[in-house]
């Protein structure tokens, strides 16, 4: 490879974004399958040759850190070795960690701090999801053969806590397990906080919504390149059947796709080093990680302290303000995440929100989303030639979070990365939960489940008991859950037995 020198003023243990590769395998168009780890390999491989290294390979087979974002469509004792050897990075050493959508960030950010700290030269973070193939083979009722691993192999590294909790008891004792049951619910409290009308507040998610799917339309990568309509997005009918209300299908992931995503990042004076051009470089400025309350004890389904603190810290010690941000991506599972994140750090939601187009358009493969918004984020900055943007990444119930700043030009004050979770504990004091909640109490979030006829399953809410203890409540009375549909719910007095719900005459 043609070395070079670093550039003059740039530290040489710079993290910074060499390559970027997305993979997409219509397998529901008839292309070939590929398992979860041959999608992060054929994507790596592109990052690779993204990087403009004179030899791509070489450069794949000195990677000295592989980290495989969690995979759910196969699981994988540890995902990155296949990965490492396909590319003859023997020696490199394996990483993963918990799950949650808020993987992709959380690596890079320990790729990047390994590296300003001189731990590092070479690394790179990959994901792939066979959710379209894993649909299909259910339905034949037969298993894949994607491989197998010996039961006692494990990654070298395991970033993080191991495992991270990801319901309270008191919603696993109402089986609210779901995405699709909670995210609902943080819908309809921020509808009431901000004083929408039923058909007024879907409206706006609609025109939010609008503006992932026109994104994802001109992305080459995405899975979904409709342009849809506000109207057709929240407009229930065939193809577009309420999940949980008041959310549609096309209002909700969707993880039934196909495609992995990778992301090389070097030391400068490692890019420098293999002869990637200058022009393909991308600087992390600044990165923050930090977790919320579990649903149950947060103070209020309309807020997020770890988006705000984590997230506005992010941006302080990148030294940018939100005006100044040329691109944003806010990790996008459900409108609800999204207006968490717009009003927690103040942006706009009149602007562009993605450089990708969100989970619901471009694709929602599992935990491995953000590194498809991180490649895409790479290459808007390397088209508009001078700029910063912010990724967000959420995992769990709006619980894990994750922040980058990227930019073109190199960080000023240095790279930088805070975990401040102190602050974000002691902002948000935890609720009494009762588990086995009856008397008076009022509705402080709600969402009605269907059935995948359309019909109305089962009504789940958050109360607030009269000494301001929270509990769930569920009801499948057909009356109730028409009555919750059609008139707001939030703030109703109801009767709670046994975490049975009756609304108050």
């Amino acid at each position: 490879m043609a070395a070079f020198p670093v550039p003059p003023g740039i530290d040489p243990h710079t993290p910074v974004l060499v390559g970027v590769g997305q993979h997409v395998q219509r397998t529901d168009e008839g292309a070939p399958e590929l398992s979860p780890v041959q999608l992060m390999t054929e994507s790596l491989r592109t990052a690779l040759a993204d990087t403009g290294a004179d030899s791509p390979g070489s450069l794949g087979a000195s990677i000295a850190w592989l980290a495989a974002v969690p995979a759910l469509t196969w699981r994988y004792a540890d995902a990155a070795r296949p990965v490492a050897d396909a590319l003859g990075a023997r020696s490199a050493t394996t990483a993963t960690c918990a799950m949650g959508g808020h993987s992709p960030n959380y690596l890079l950010g320990a790729a990047a701090r390994a590296i300003a700290a001189g731990h590092l030269d070479l690394a790179a973070v990959t994901g792939g999801e066979a959710g379209q193939a894993r649909v299909e083979h259910r339905r034949a009722g037969v298993q894949p053969d994607w491989g197998t691993q010996p039961g006692d192999l494990a990654p070298d590294e395991v970033v993080g806590p191991v495992e991270m909790e990801m319901a309270h008891p008191a919603e696993v004792a109402h089986a609210l397990y779901l995405p699709t049951q909670m995210y609902p619910l943080f819908e309809t409290a921020l509808r009431a906080a901000a004083g929408r009308s039923i058909a007024d507040h879907q409206a706006h998610i609609g025109r939010l919504w609008a503006g992932y799917a026109a994104v994802a339309a001109g992305n080459p990568n995405a899975w979904d390149r409709t342009a849809y309509s506000p109207a057709e997005i929240v407009t229930p009918g065939p193809g577009n059947r309420w999940v949980g209300w008041p959310y549609t299908k096309h209002l909700v992931s969707n993880s039934q796709v196909d495609m992995g995503a990778s992301v090389v990042v070097a030391s400068a004076a490692a890019a420098a080093a293999a002869g990637i051009p200058t022009d393909r470089w991308v600087f992390i400025h600044a990165g923050t990680d930090a977790v919320d309350r579990l649903a149950s004890e947060r103070s209020s389904f309309t807020g997020s302290p770890a988006m705000r603190i984590a997230g506005g810290r992010a941006l302080d010690l990148a030294g940018v303000s939100v005006d100044e941000l040329d691109f944003v991506d806010l990790y996008s599972c459900f409108p609800s995440a999204v207006q968490l994140a717009a009003a927690e750090l103040g942006i706009a939601t009149d602007r562009s929100l993605t450089t990708w187009g969100g989970l619901c358009f471009a694709g929602g493969p599992w935990n491995n989303p953000v590194t498809h918004a991180l490649a895409a984020t790479v290459d808007a900055l390397r088209e508009h030639g001078r700029g910063t943007a912010l990724v967000s990444a959420n995992g769990g119930i709006v619980h894990k979070h994750s922040f980058c700043v990227l930019g073109s030009e190199p960080p000023p004050h240095g790279f930088r990365w805070e975990s401040p979770q102190a602050e974000v504990d002691a902002a948000d004091i935890a609720v009494p939960v009762e588990l086995t909640p009856g008397g008076t109490a009022t509705i402080e979030a709600y969402t009605v489940m269907h059935d995948r006829t359309n019909r109305p399953e089962r009504a789940h809410a958050a109360v607030r008991l009269n000494d301001g203890a929270r509990a769930w409540a569920l009801s499948d009375d057909a009356d109730t859950m028409a009555e919750l549909i059609a008139a707001e719910g939030v703030g109703r007095i109801v009767h709670v037995d046994d975490g049975r719900l009756r609304l108050a005459s």
